[in-house]
């Protein structure tokens, strides 16, 4: 008896993932975790694969580098090098600068993959969680983008959601104390923000992601909305039950946007979006434009992932000095 004791006992083994401690004996380390609106079994992942930089930002920032083993990051991301885990990118691989796919991850022999619902997993590109269920790897979605996640379904405010994502991450590897601190400390610099906002009527805020015949703006379904509402503006179209959706430039006129949030993409750069802006008819005479009342919101501020909190800080110190 003593020597099965000490058996199980020597059978636990703590590994260190960058200052996380991570449970690694297989018994143990079954969990269940919400993925969207269902309960999935996870077993800790050993070879991670992070679709964008908001998913491997949220692996990053708990410590989780050595379950990493690459990401995929499409063009639209700035560089990794930009990053504040910058240093954690360089001891992963990169997998593709492409859309994800089926290929990449199966290559990679990867046996956990985080991304969102109609971004990385798409049915149309044959990736989806249920399709690697079948092929026996786990995966993660962001609860951001599970409000119209078929069959099960989640909503969240993009906050709540980005929170959630960390503590059901943290539950997954093991990390809880990781994860709680963390969300407590992106919880108190958000409400730092909110506490100093403008007082009196919010200012309009029009967000610009890109679009010539229509633009594509944030519903109330995605983290600039709630960057821009905590900080003390207004999304014109909060209202608007999606995550990115088109609307009509009449829409936007009408609502008179006294400032416009650029949402600034590695391939589709905020300068040319702005000088878009001054010279099209639809929208030279805003009063966002004629003040030149325009903030630029980094990409990876702008999709879920720890960054939102950065975004939210520049974006309210920026409204703390505007002139209205």
């Amino acid at each position: 008896m003593k020597r099965a004791l000490a058996a199980a006992a020597g059978a636990m083994v703590v590994l260190s993932a960058c200052g996380a401690e991570v449970e690694a004996d297989p018994a143990s380390a079954k969990r269940k975790v919400q993925r969207c609106g269902e309960t999935v079994e996870y077993s800790v992942p050993q070879r991670a694969v992070a679709y964008e930089g908001g998913s491997a930002d949220k692996l990053f920032s708990l410590g989780l580098t050595e379950h990493v083993h690459g990401y995929v990051m499409p063009p639209a991301n700035p560089p990794v090098t930009e990053s504040p885990w910058a240093s954690e990118y360089a001891k992963v691989e990169m997998l593709s600068d492409d859309l994800l796919n089926k290929e990449i991850v199966v290559q990679a022999k990867s046996d956990f993959v985080v991304a969102g619902w109609n971004s990385g997993f798409s049915p149309q590109r044959g990736i989806t969680p249920e399709i690697l269920d079948r092929l026996g790897i786990q995966s993660f979605m962001h609860a951001e983008s599970c409000f119209n996640y078929p069959g099960h379904p989640e909503r969240l405010t993009p906050f709540e959601a980005l929170y959630t994502d960390l503590q059901r991450l943290g539950q997954i590897f093991g990390v809880q104390d990781r994860a709680t601190k963390l969300v407590a400390d992106l919880k108190a610099r958000a409400e730092t923000v909110q506490a100093a906002a403008p007082k009196g009527d919010p200012a309009p805020v029009f967000l610009y992601d890109s679009g010539t015949d229509q633009p594509l703006t944030a519903g109330g379904q995605v983290p600039p909305s709630d960057i821009i509402e905590t900080a003390g503006g207004r999304n014109i179209f909060a209202d608007l039950q999606q995550r990115w959706t088109q609307v009509g430039w009449e829409a936007v006129a009408t609502a008179q946007p006294e400032v416009i949030m650029i949402l600034d993409y590695g391939d589709q750069p905020a300068t040319e979006k702005i000088d878009f802006l001054k010279k099209s008819p639809h929208t030279r005479d805003l009063p966002a434009i004629k003040k030149d009342n325009i903030f630029t919101l980094d990409y990876n501020e702008g999709i879920s992932g720890p960054r939102n909190i950065d975004g939210l800080e520049k974006f309210g110190k920026y409204l703390r000095t505007l002139d209205r």
